[in-house]
């Protein structure tokens, strides 16, 4: 009698653990699946291509580094700054809830570098190309070169302004996403819309940057 109870204990043990695997087998790809369906149902309804642009170095390493030009001009408060760099400047880029009004200067300028302004990413296109992508990339320290330190303030449905050939553009965002500093930026956007992207570092991460797709709204004369 003794021997029979134990084997049925040791029998019942075996069905409880055995379901138990079964269970988190199941569990496991059934999430797989779960998640497998979420991205895929992500990236149908952004309907997006993905672009790849390779940006300079001192892109992927933009850094919260102070400047000696700061620190001169916090010495130097009350005097008016003026813009060396405005007489190359061939549009602006405006962004009313950060308070951003920043001049660019044209895609093979000199000038055209993080290391002095906003800077046009090569290989992309100017506002007036009809579903090309204008692509902007700034630092987001605390230097006085972080044009896009408070871009992180930003979410879908914000406006942006490009202000370029006599012409106003007007942009919404549509998606924020973050990826991998490594020298290249992986653009996904919808490719059948007229697109302004930005690009900064990540906020309080030295690793990661942030990537802002926005599409064309509305052009005017200005």
């Amino acid at each position: 009698m003794q021997k029979n109870h134990s084997k049925k204990i040791i029998v019942f043990l075996g069905v409880v653990l055995f379901t138990l695997g079964i269970c988190f087998l199941l569990s496991n790809y059934f999430n797989e699946k779960v998640d497998y369906a979420y991205s895929y149902m992500n990236n149908l309804l952004l309907e997006r291509n993905e672009e790849i642009y390779e940006i300079q170095e001192e892109v992927d390493t933009l850094d919260d580094s102070t400047s000696s030009f700061q620190e001169t001009k916090e010495e130097k408060k009350e005097e008016v700054y003026v813009d060396p760099y405005l007489k190359y400047y061939i549009g602006s880029l405006e962004i009313p809830k950060i308070n951003l009004n920043k001049g660019f200067t044209d895609i093979n300028s000199k000038y055209n570098t993080v290391s002095k302004n906003i800077q046009v990413v090569s290989g992309s296109t100017y506002p007036d190309v009809e579903k090309g992508n204008f692509i902007i990339a700034a630092h987001s320290g605390t230097s006085y070169l972080g044009y896009f330190k408070n871009l992180y303030k930003l979410t879908n449905g914000d406006i942006a302004y490009v202000n370029y050939n006599n012409k106003r553009y007007t942009y919404k965002i549509v998606n924020i996403y973050e990826q991998e500093k490594t020298g290249k930026i992986i653009i996904y956007r919808d490719g059948e819309k007229t697109c302004l992207t930005l690009v900064t570092c990540t906020k309080n991460s030295k690793t990661k940057q942030t990537v802002y797709i926005l599409e064309l709204e509305e052009v005017r004369d200005i």
